[in-house]
């Protein structure tokens, strides 16, 4: 039995409202359809009110879209599948999908951009971290660029953070620095999840990771497939789960993070790794070499301390033995880094040949997608 069902109301048998027919007859419009992929998982104290705001400002800019929200229900184990459900009787414009466990992050965004219909596609979280704004900034900038992804990024300049705890702040800024490091600097954020895509060609990509390190490999992929990606700087907000009308009155509360760190913190490393292998083999590689040198070099004057010690017309061999009885430390300190060394530089070697064949196989398979798919 599939793990996906969808048991919201099809389009077809949506109440009708003044927007319907402009939302759902997009072909005989000009203005650009557009998706709302909104993953959700135990969500129930702020969906109601999270979704509402969604949906007012979503229909402040329907005079230049026409859009759809498609909320995946990942599985939850509160009545978050029922409140959606509410949800979109009161508001035609959302679409319902369920998982029947939770499956990740990862697969909720397929199941999610299986089931869109737009021309664009915007990825939103439903905790409004990201405040509905950015759609209007996001859609802006793919279609002035006709760029395939717009990333928000509150790390570039112009970009803001608030009301994020400190450790979790530390760990998001260190993973995209690193993470960037390994990208050649071309993107400040690289785990966030907030993002434009076009419709087409997120559909056509391949991704495997159910978890939080699909964004991550969703940019590399693309990247792989020299695709324009653009960033815009946005304003991350972490906000409490108090009720509109409580808010004013409720003591503010910082959101706690439920990230579940070891996880994330490996999926950082290896992205990093997959982006440039060159960081984790060569470079220490070649440091350990400039190290076997130097100790090498010390060798080399412990021998011409030696040599004027010595009796005339002794050999070299006489030398290096009487050098590796007086200094062995240096002897096996100077070959083991020296074999380390090799080592690394061997596997990074290896390792970016690999990383060539694999985009080669990629590029060639998601070509091969995109010709049967036509």
């Amino acid at each position: 039995m599939s793990s996906t069902v969808r048991i919201s109301q099809s389009p077809a048998q949506w109440p009708v409202d003044p927007y319907q027919h402009e939302r759902l007859s997009d072909h005989s419009s000009e203005r650009p359809f557009v998706s709302v992929v909104v993953p959700a998982y135990n969500e129930a104290a702020i969906l109601e009110d999270n979704l509402n705001i969604l949906c007012d400002y979503l229909h402040t800019i329907e005079t230049q879209y026409s859009w759809e929200i498609v909320l995946v229900n990942d599985g939850s184990r509160d009545n978050t599948g029922s409140l959606a459900e509410l949800a979109a009787q009161q508001h035609p414009g959302i679409n319902v999908v369920h998982h029947r466990v939770n499956q990740g992050l990862g697969q909720a965004l397929k199941t999610g951009f299986e089931h869109c219909r737009g021309q664009y596609i915007v990825t939103l979280d439903l905790d409004l971290s990201y405040a509905p704004e950015h759609i209007e900034q996001l859609l802006q900038k793919i279609q002035a660029t006709q760029a395939k992804v717009v990333v928000i990024s509150p790390y570039m300049p112009g970009g803001k953070v608030s009301n994020v705890p400190w450790s979790r702040l530390m760990l998001s800024v260190w993973a995209n620095r690193f993470l960037s490091l390994a990208a050649k600097r071309d993107t400040a954020t690289l785990t966030g999840m907030v993002r434009a895509y076009e419709a087409s060609f997120i559909k056509s990509l391949s991704f495997r990771s159910t978890g939080m390190d699909v964004n991550p490999e969703i940019l590399y992929k693309a990247r792989m497939l020299k695709v324009p990606i653009v960033e815009i700087p946005g304003h991350l907000c972490w906000r409490n789960h108090s009720r509109p009308h409580t808010r004013k009155a409720a003591k503010p509360a910082r959101r706690k993070s439920s990230m579940k760190i070891l996880r994330h913190s490996w999926s950082v490393v290896f992205y990093g790794f997959i982006f440039r292998p060159v960081m984790f083999f060569v470079l220490p590689g070649l440091m350990l070499s400039l190290g076997a040198a130097y100790v090498f070099a010390h060798i080399g004057v412990h021998c011409l301390e030696a040599y004027g010690s010595l009796p005339p017309g002794t050999g070299f061999s006489e030398l290096i033995s009487y050098t590796f009885v007086e200094y062995p430390h240096d002897y096996f300190l100077g070959m083991i880094t020296l074999i380390l060394a090799f080592q690394f530089l061997s596997l990074g070697l290896l390792a970016m040949q690999m990383k060539h064949y694999f985009e080669e196989s990629f590029f060639l398979g998601t070509q091969i997608n995109k010709s049967n798919r036509s």
